[in-house]
């Protein structure tokens, strides 16, 4: 409720003569005798703090929009900190012969991301920690694992190379290994350190609370609230992954949908194991296995084990799933010693926008809703893309720079510890 200076005097004069008269007048004297809160001005409003809000709020600023993004956890706590860091190439996805659409829309992403890591790209995340400047393909040594890498290679010439000898990583360098490797021209990233460095770049953009949005499926959002502040904004986006379902009803929007696609990751630590970044190829189109090595924070390693062992493993308890994992691992890598290692699983779920049977999209995912943009990256990979779909929009609805950046004076967002850290204690 709003007052012009000549109706609060009316109002005041009213309420004096209700009081004379015995009426309850408490309620408007404490809204009249409390100033109402400043809103927060700001061009773009951007709702949840994963790679992809990040990622696109670091890219408005340097457009010059001054903007705001709002994470009610920790910055990178959703679907970012339960990513393997794998910036794909495409290779996963044509393990069967053939380049698929998927496989295109996501071929150019690393080059993109080693530019921001040399400082030449878009953002500059130098410094961000890679783990590995390749991944791999195995092949354990079966004909038909055989003959995967040997499609593999084919349909992706130039982006697969085989490498033997000297050029062996380590874990396979053995004697013991009979397959064959080849090396992806993708890298392997330390996401904690992804987010924690596009943190850096959003400045004093962040704010950590929980938003109350209003709204409907014309207008998109038409109020949006957070720590009992008003944001007016330009535009809104929604790019909190799973969160964007209730970000979506809180706001009455019901289209786009979203969809879930479920995974159960296994983890596995110990002191002493090697690195290891591949997919292990098998009879399937999807890798059997795929491994990343990640450091913890009292000096172990991490092997964070997806793949189709991860997406068939949805419906397993978690002890059946590990005695899964320990049998594929013992057959495929028998040299490494795993006796000292600690175990333990993680459900992780893939939100995305709804597709025709649940299906995996091919690509970044945005659609304007009114005043709202409605994202899903569906990859970390894709995060670059995601912002240049979202900022084309932006220029096809001809939004423009118009407010200086505010001084939000909230709440800073921490960074989510990494969940081999957490499961682990």
């Amino acid at each position: 409720m709003h007052f012009s200076s000549t109706e609060t005097r009316h109002r005041v004069a009213e309420v004096t003569r209700q009081a004379a008269d015995g009426y309850t007048t408490a309620p408007f004297y404490r809204h009249i005798a409390e100033p109402m809160t400043t809103p927060l001005h700001t061009d773009i409003c951007i709702l949840g703090g994963g790679i992809a809000g990040l990622w696109l709020n670091a890219r408005l600023q340097q457009q010059g929009f001054s903007t705001l993004l709002i994470e009610s956890g920790a910055l990178g706590s959703g679907q970012s900190s339960k990513s393997q860091g794998i910036i794909h190439g495409g290779t996963k996805y044509a393990l069967h012969g053939k380049l698929t659409t998927a496989a295109e829309a996501i071929a150019g992403m690393p080059a993109r991301w080693r530019a921001c890591l040399d400082g030449s790209g878009e953002l500059d995340l130098q410094g961000v920690r890679v783990l590995s400047a390749h991944h791999y393909l195995w092949s354990p040594g079966s004909l038909v694992s055989n003959l995967a890498g040997f499609f593999a290679s084919k349909a992706l010439r130039g982006r697969v190379d085989q490498v033997k000898g000297s050029e062996l990583p380590a874990v396979f360098a053995t004697p013991a290994f009979r397959g064959k490797v080849y090396r992806l021209s993708e890298l392997v990233l330390d996401v904690p350190d992804v987010v924690r460095r596009l943190a850096e770049l959003a400045g004093d953009s962040l704010i950590a609370g929980s938003a109350t949005l209003e709204g409907d499926s014309q207008s998109g959002i038409t109020g949006l609230q957070v720590n009992g502040r008003q944001v007016l904004a330009q535009r809104y986006v929604l790019a909190a992954g799973e969160g964007n379902e209730a970000l979506l009803k809180g706001a009455g929007i019901s289209q786009p949908a979203m969809q879930r696609r479920p995974l159960q990751m296994v983890l596995v630590k110990g002191a002493a194991l090697p690195p290891v970044y591949a997919h292990c190829l098998g009879a399937s189109p999807k890798p059997r296995i795929t491994i990343t090595t990640h450091p913890c924070a009292d000096g172990q390693w991490c092997w964070y084990l997806g793949g189709d062992l991860a997406e068939t493993g949805t419906d397993m308890s978690a002890d059946a799933l590990i005695a899964q994992a320990k049998k594929e691992l013992g057959e495929l890598l028998p040299w490494v010693d795993l006796s000292d290692c600690q175990w333990a699983t993680l459900p992780v779920t893939r939100a995305e926008p709804a597709q025709s049977s649940n299906a995996r999209p091919d690509n970044a995912f945005i659609q304007a809703v009114g005043n709202t943009l409605v994202c899903w990256p569906t990859k970390l990979a894709l995060a670059p893309d995601l912002t240049d779909q979202a900022m084309a929009e932006l220029q096809r609805q001809a939004v423009q720079p118009q407010h200086a950046q505010p001084a939000s004076g909230q709440p800073q967002p921490a960074i989510a510890a990494p969940v081999w850290d957490t499961l682990f204690r």
